[in-house]
C-alpha cells in the first residue's frame, strides 16, 4: 500500500487547535482520502493519503 505525506503538524499545537484535523478536513472536501496519523519518531501529526493512486 502506498502512502504519501500531504502536511506535517507539530503535535505541541495551542490548546483547542486542531490545525492536522482542520487541514485533513479540507482535503477530504476536496475529494482526497486522507487521514490524520501520530509520527512518535517526529513528535508530529502526519496527513497521509493512502491508497494505490496517490497523486
Amino acid at each position: 500500500m502506498n502512502r504519501l505525506v500531504v502536511g506535517q503538524f507539530p503535535a505541541g499545537g495551542p490548546r483547542g487547535s486542531w490545525p492536522a484535523e482542520e487541514y485533513a478536513a479540507a482535503q477530504r472536501a476536496a475529494g482526497k482520502p486522507v487521514e490524520v496519523v501520530m509520527d512518535l519518531e517526529t513528535d508530529a501529526f502526519l496527513v497521509v493519503c493512502r491508497g494505490e493512486n496517490t497523486e
